[in-house]
């Protein structure tokens, strides 16, 4: 288990959902806030940002290694740098997005991608960090943000598990004593038959730390089968609307979509429950309409047991439906009014 600001997030406790703002604000600080106030009334548990500039990514080069490529279903043939430019969120917009969350009672955290990343969110007291699937090789930023003290979030897109153990190596290392990763499939949009959710109960049972899902598929399914096979925090990135538009919106959650996730996925979690077979207390009342034989029809002493007069009906009481083939032929030993449960001392 993990904890920030308070608040568990485990196996044991209902799933943790956080809204990833990434690019959607669109160049506009008006909107981002609004996408804030949309996931606190979503019921979203906290809003992630991604801190960087251009140049702390990436150089403005347009060479061939410096673009997607041309087959991107979002992005293909543009440079990683104007990429970056319209993504990325400016710095003085976080303080006055993580204030916005915490009057909605969220938790506000962010993506660093380099050093002065880390030094400027410490200086805002994010109470976490999550690091990104492309940065999970960048052991000296992971451990920079472990010695912070705070729980520390990886995301495994792309991740060999040699690349994994090194990650969570390295965090250990630097004093992180809050770990958790997140499997991801880092493409944009995910396809849900690349997620390999199977695979979260392996990532969980190999390193030891709590799992989660980050996840680019469109909808809902996917995470809501990720909480089922023991995430215990689910990211998405949200928007306002798909039909604006943006570098993220494609593979985004509108708000209604948000809210249905935040009431699924716990619904998911509580349907785990335990490892029980048997009847629930809640199925005691129709533990008492279950079939079984009851006498359906007026008889006197020496009539004899008949399909017409002794039948399997609701509700319980009598003898076991699959006593009917024994007791047939056999003679009543008194009279037995209609509507009697057929038991053995009445033969």
């Amino acid at each position: 288990m993990i904890s920030i600001e308070g608040r568990p997030i485990g196996r044991n406790d209902p799933p943790f959902i956080v809204a990833e703002l990434s690019g959607n604000h669109n160049g506009s600080l008006e909107r981002a806030l609004a996408i804030v106030d949309a996931a606190a009334a979503a019921g979203a548990h906290a809003v992630k940002l991604q801190t960087y500039r251009p140049d702390t990514l990436t150089i403005d080069c347009d060479g061939p290694a410096f673009r997607v490529g041309d087959g991107h279903d979002l992005w293909g043939g543009e440079s990683l740098y104007r990429l970056f430019q319209r993504a990325h969120t400016p710095w003085e917009w976080h303080q006055p997005i993580f204030e916005r969350a915490r009057e909605h009672g969220l938790t506000a955290f962010s993506t660093p991608f380099d050093p002065t990343a880390v030094e400027f969110l410490e200086k805002l007291e994010v109470p976490a960090y999550k690091i990104a699937s492309s940065e999970i090789v960048d052991l000296p930023l992971i451990r920079l943000a472990a010695a912070t003290g705070k729980p520390v979030i990886i995301s495994t897109g792309m991740a060999s598990l040699g690349e994994i153990h090194a990650a969570l190596a390295a965090a250990l290392e630097a004093g992180c004593t809050q770990l958790a990763l997140l499997s991801c499939t880092a493409s944009y949009p995910a396809s849900p038959d690349e997620s390999n959710l199977r695979s979260l109960m392996a990532l969980s049972a190999l390193t030891g730390v709590e799992v989660g899902l980050s996840d680019h598929t469109p909808g809902i399914g996917v995470p809501l089968a990720a909480v089922a096979l023991g995430a215990c925090m689910i990211e998405k990135h949200v928007t306002l609307s798909r039909a604006d538009g943006g570098v993220d919106a494609a593979f985004s959650l509108e708000p209604d979509e948000l809210a249905a996730l935040v009431v699924e996925s716990r619904r998911a979690w509580l349907a785990l429950g335990e490892v029980i077979i048997g009847p629930r207390p809640s199925e005691r009342e129709g533990l008492r309409f279950r079939r079984s034989l009851y006498v359906v029809q007026d008889v006197r002493k020496g009539d004899l047991v008949t399909p017409d007069n002794v039948r399997s009906i609701r509700p319980a009481g009598g003898l076991p439906p699959d006593t009917a083939t024994v007791v047939m032929g056999r003679q009543f030993t008194k009279d037995v009014p209609y509507g009697t449960p057929f038991t053995w001392d009445l033969i």
